[in-house]
């Protein structure tokens, strides 16, 4: 039954994938943070970080991550299945018109109208992970994690300003985080 209900779930979330990795997010949360709960919302930021490190799009790196914790391997194998067949059936769709010469219109239309909506929703996941990544719990003041502070405003400054090389960002962020982790371990 877990296995259907995992295809059945990332099924819906690949039907309404569009706009790419981060549009997908607030789907993402919404069916598995906030409607199965198989997931925390520290659990999806931490996904989302480990799916910029593997090769893929987001939302297939999710659904593999999301059936393994829930159901394993048939589970990663049964999510990733529902978040792609949406996506196959579109494409043949639209190869059997684009192989024909046929021009499409509508889709042109539906694409255009699509893309402010697409834009609200990355907005809409980027201000769910800044508080999560920041945050340790409710979104307090008491809460702020002053080593994920540190490390936003290092990689944000250098990424704004210098134009620092995405990698080093990364590496960067790994190294404030496991130091200044440490250095709250040794003083507390």
């Amino acid at each position: 039954m877990i296995l259907l209900e995992l295809y059945w779930v990332f099924l819906q979330i690949g039907a309404f994938a569009f706009g790419g990795g981060y549009a997908v997010l607030p789907l993402i949360q919404r069916f598995v943070v906030d409607g199965r709960g198989w997931l925390t919302m520290r659990e999806m930021t931490d996904l989302v970080s480990i799916s910029q490190m593997t090769p893929g799009p987001i939302a297939i790196n999710s659904a593999t991550f999301v059936g393994t914790k829930v159901a394993g391997l048939p589970g990663a194998i049964v999510a990733t299945l529902g978040n792609v067949t949406p996506q196959f059936i579109l494409m043949m769709i639209l190869a059997f018109f684009i192989f024909r010469d046929q021009k499409i219109g509508f889709l042109e239309k539906m694409l255009k109208g699509l893309k402010p909506g697409i834009v609200g929703l990355i907005a809409i996941a980027a201000i769910s992970m800044f508080q999560s990544s920041l945050f340790e719990g409710a979104v307090a003041l008491e809460n702020l994690s002053i080593v994920s502070v540190v490390a936003f405003v290092i990689g944000f400054t250098l990424k704004l300003t210098k134009r620092f090389d995405l990698i080093k960002l990364i590496v960067l962020g790994a190294f404030i985080g496991i130091a200044g982790n440490l250095m709250i371990l040794w003083i507390g």
